[in-house]
């Protein structure tokens, strides 16, 4: 027993003396080689960049030129993001022809497809109050006259910076910043259509309002911004929608979307995005909810090529509210990484999200969601939810709720599913006679449910169950 331990101890001394023997060598070693500098490139970085120039910034007022200028400023500050930036983790961007780009010539839109007649009817009631249809290098605007003489303004940008230019000017930037992104910044420098919604105090705005994005041409960049300031006491319901025919090539979407609700104001917004199959659509977008406000704020994402989009919802007073509520359905390659914050910056608010997709082909979906409850915000009531139906083999939905509370006294719960079509209610509608495809395509449509519950208007839900049997039968 003492010979084994005596030869075990003197083999462990023989390794230990070659061991440093060998770190010896290597140190002689680099003390006579001259060391080389390495760089390394960063994983996943993009190839190419965008070839805009300060030319391509729109000629403004004073005011907004200077926030044009500094928008520019930190566009070319931002490197186009790559994989290894946390927040795009999922999405990459090294196939994106950026240096293709260029922006829409005035008047571009008469020689391009035209706006399909459905895309311009009411889908939260019998008319519009008013309605918005943005074109590539112009603009379409009709107003009821009744809400004009109670002070409510709904214009373009171009309109807006002739008439309104002092409003226009105090409310762009405010809640969603050049410095969110590069291209919050690219949004925010070039964007030459958008809308300004402003509700004066205490004005009730009984018929929605309506805008339309429409964004057909190859190789073309569309930039957009929409302002929304629904003044303390007010209420509005506002329906926009993005979309463009199916094309060759590549387009892309940059744009800003800024909500501020008052003082016990209300505003529904309905968003519906529709994109043809080859544009890359990126977007950055902020609700700051006041004392008592609400804002029931519904998404539906259907198209596009790649989506990456920015959500954040800010209860900035005591007891506000906020509902998101958000739909996708993607087939073939397609991607959608919608990026949501509910941010709890004041005591009593309350925050609800809900987002349900389904999932066809090869195509995939990513949601990453984020309760936060500031110091001091006692009593906040949040809840996420995000639940994925995937109906192929090869598709793949990525779903990473999370919390961040600083707060003591407070209730935040989150939760994600992500699943398959499930065979029994498959095989009882089945037996009672209900072909293979109906079957499935009810099945979606009770996944679908509880986010069609949560939208009061029939025009959106069956706009809704619309792309559900589109994707399905696709």
């Amino acid at each position: 027993m003492l010979f084994r331990r005596c030869n075990l101890n003197y083999h462990c001394w023989r390794l230990l003396r070659a061991t440093n023997a060998l770190a010896m060598t290597y140190e002689m070693i680099m003390q006579e080689k001259p060391k080389v500098s390495v760089t390394r490139t960063r994983r996943g970085s993009a190839a190419k960049e965008f070839s805009f120039t300060q030319a391509d910034v729109p000629a403004s007022s004073r005011d907004l030129a200077s926030f044009r200028a500094s928008a520019w400023d930190a566009f070319k500050k931002f490197s186009l993001p790559v994989t290894t930036d946390e927040a795009w983790r999922r999405t990459d961007l090294r196939l994106l022809p950026a240096s293709d780009f260029k922006l829409p010539k005035e008047g571009a839109f008469e020689d391009l497809p035209v706006v399909p007649e459905d895309l311009l009817e009411p889908l939260t009631g019998e008319q519009h109050g008013g309605q918005i249809t943005l074109l590539p290098g112009g603009s379409q605007i009709q107003l009821d006259e009744t809400l004009a003489k109670q002070g409510v303004i709904f214009t373009d940008f171009r309109t807006a910076e002739k008439d309104h230019a002092d409003l226009l000017a105090s409310l762009i930037g405010q809640i969603v910043k050049p410095g969110d992104g590069k291209f919050a910044a690219l949004a925010s420098a070039l964007a030459q259509n958008g809308v300004l919604l402003y509700v004066p105090k205490n004005v009730q705005v009984e018929n929605p309002l309506h805008s339309v994005l429409w964004g057909p041409g190859g190789e073309l960049a569309h930039c957009s911004h929409l302002i929304v300031f629904v003044d303390n006491g007010a209420s509005v319901t506002y329906v926009h929608e993005a979309a463009s025919p199916n094309e060759t090539g590549h387009a892309m979407h940059a744009g800003v979307v800024e909500l501020h609700i008052g003082e016990n104001a209300n505003l529904r917004f309905v968003e519906l995005q529709s994109w043809g199959r080859h544009v890359w659509n990126f977007s950055h977008e902020r609700a700051r909810v006041e004392r008592g406000g609400n804002l029931d704020w519904i998404f539906g994402a259907v198209g596009s090529r790649l989506t990456k989009n920015f959500s954040d919802l800010d209860l900035a007073g005591e007891g506000a509210q906020g509902r998101m509520s958000g739909f996708y359905f993607t087939d073939d390659t397609q991607h959608l990484d919608h990026d949501t914050q509910q941010n709890h910056f004041a005591p009593h608010t309350t925050s609800d999200l809900l987002f349900k997709g389904a999932l066809k082909g090869k195509s995939r979906s990513v949601w990453q969601g984020m309760i936060y409850v500031a110091p001091g915000a006692q009593k906040t009531d949040g809840y996420q939810a995000n639940r994925n139906l995937v109906l192929d083999d090869q598709a793949r939905a990525d779903s990473i709720p999370g919390l961040e509370i600083l707060a003591d006294d407070v209730r935040c719960t989150h939760g994600a599913t992500v699943g398959k079509l499930e065979q029994e209610p498959l095989f009882y509608l089945k037996s009672r006679g209900i072909p293979q495809r109906e079957a499935e395509q009810l099945v979606v449509e009770g996944f679908f449910d509880p986010i069609m519950q949560r939208i009061p208007f029939e025009g959106v839900r069956e706009r809704f169950q619309q792309a559900i049997q589109d994707k399905l039968s696709a």
